[in-house]
């Protein structure tokens, strides 16, 4: 099964390169990357998304400030403003903070925060597939392209299939970005793996009928009680699925968990430009001069969580115990 990275480094040139996630999947266009300004902008911009993929484009961001003479204190600044909401970014720039003024030290922490992202995922597709079965649905891109690794919920699903638990897909599109048409649809494709796109307002209908056997969705950030941010739309989904019956997931690295915080009432919820619901690729959908508005993340309070799907197994209630004790913290 082909997994597709959203980054690579030639480290000869200093150069770090990104996969253009905008242009997916129409067109694969590699952005190069050489100073931590360019990377903040496309982090921003959205050119790599995907919490887990941040914060390790974060980190390259540091190293590509010692290549290019950046100051590295206002080098940190910019990319931690570049998005507020995936607390991976926080932690990735926390982990390179020591190595400030060493730039192969930099480099090193760098490639061994990509190696634990791939080997968290391994853990995590692993434990995942034992809990999704038959028509699995799932929300927003939590793939490869998302992390820089295997995928969370994603991986989870793919290996699923590999073991044949999982038979079927169903994508939301994920308005109003579209990354699960655009992307998780692209991953599944390259994947093997069958799979039916949806309009977000559709899922309802589908669990009426049946044809939903389970949910699993990513996290950008998770409080220690288990209520979580995602993408815009999971809140909806989660009421949905506990009105069905069906068992609803959230699958993540541990290092997602933000240890600060004893609910979800402090996580920052991001608001994007309006354009990007009242336009699409250029189009214009809406009439001239009418208002929008654009939080990119929801909450999911806990209640909602049938399992969370971590590195180190599947975490069920009460979470506010489970999570203390797989971080360490009991």
């Amino acid at each position: 099964m082909e997994r597709v990275l959203p980054f690579r480094f030639d480290e000869e040139k200093g150069v770090f390169w990104l996969l253009d996630q905008r242009r997916l999947p129409l067109e694969e266009v590699w952005v190069p990357v050489r100073t931590a300004q360019e990377m903040a902008e496309a982090i921003r911009t959205m050119v790599v998304r995907g919490a887990p993929a941040i914060g390790v484009a974060a980190a390259f961001g540091l190293v590509l400030a010692h290549l290019a003479g950046e100051d590295l204190k206002a080098a940190d600044h910019l990319l931690r403003q570049s998005r507020p909401t995936a607390v991976n970014l926080f932690h990735a720039l926390d982990r390179m903070r020591p190595h400030w003024g060493d730039p192969v030290a930099s480099l090193r922490e760098a490639f061994a925060l990509w190696r634990e992202v791939e080997e968290t995922e391994k853990a995590i597709s692993h434990y995942g597939a034992k809990v999704v079965r038959g028509q699995v649905l799932t929300h927003c891109n939590t793939g490869p392209l998302a992390t820089g690794g295997y995928g969370t919920a994603l991986g989870a699903i793919v290996e699923g299939f590999r073991q044949g638990r999982v038979t079927h897909v169903w994508v939301d599109e994920t308005r109003p970005y579209l990354q699960g048409a655009r992307l998780t649809a692209f991953e599944l494709m390259k994947a093997g793996v069958p799979a039916t796109l949806i309009a977000d307002n559709m899922a309802g209908f589908l669990m009426a009928r049946g044809k939903v056997d389970a949910v699993i969705v990513g996290a950008d950030r998770m409080a220690l009680n288990g209520d979580f941010a995602n993408k815009i739309g999971t809140y909806a989904l989660a009421v949905l699925a506990h009105h069905h019956g069906i068992p609803f997931y959230a699958a993540l690295p541990l290092s997602s968990v933000d240890p600060k915080l004893p609910s979800g009432e402090g996580i920052p919820i991001e608001e994007r430009p309006p354009e990007e619901v009242l336009e699409l690729r250029g189009v214009r959908l809406a009439p001239q001069g009418f208002p929008a508005y654009h939080p990119a993340f929801d909450l999911t309070p806990h209640r909602y969580l049938t399992g969370i799907v971590t590195e180190k197994g599947v975490l069920y209630p009460p979470f506010d115990e489970a999570l203390r004790d797989a971080l360490g913290l009991a």
